[in-house]
């Protein structure tokens, strides 16, 4: 085990704003999560979300992205571990992406539950 050290905890964090970012360079439905992040934290600070809703919004978002960067990862493995047609990695792929899907979909029916009573 190596020992503790400023510099590898500071390439940590460039290590992991790099796998973000290949998320965002090579998933196109990682632009479409972060515009619905964008438009429900701007819908918000203008309906004047109160704290206990902030809680759950931010946890809804983290839950998305979590899925989708997971997601992301998966597929990169499965293609390196079987670079040919595989309908086992087929399966899993898909698998994964449908947990991405009920992410998402648990998202629009939060969303929609903290933003029912502003409106």
């Amino acid at each position: 085990m190596s020992r503790f050290s400023t510099k590898s905890r500071l390439n940590s964090f460039r290590d992991a704003g790099r796998g973000l970012l290949t998320t965002l360079k090579t998933q196109h439905n990682a632009w479409i999560h972060i515009a619905a992040a964008v438009v429900v934290v701007t819908a918000g600070v203008m309906v004047g979300l109160s704290a206990s809703d902030w809680k759950w919004l931010v946890m809804t978002i983290a839950m998305v992205w979590f899925a989708e960067t997971i997601n992301t990862a998966f597929e990169y493995l499965c293609d390196v571990v079987s670079p040919d047609y595989s309908e086992a990695v087929k399966h899993a792929k898909d698998i994964a992406a449908g947990a991405v899907l009920i992410c998402a979909a648990a998202a629009v029916v939060m969303a929609a539950l903290i933003f029912m009573p502003y409106f």
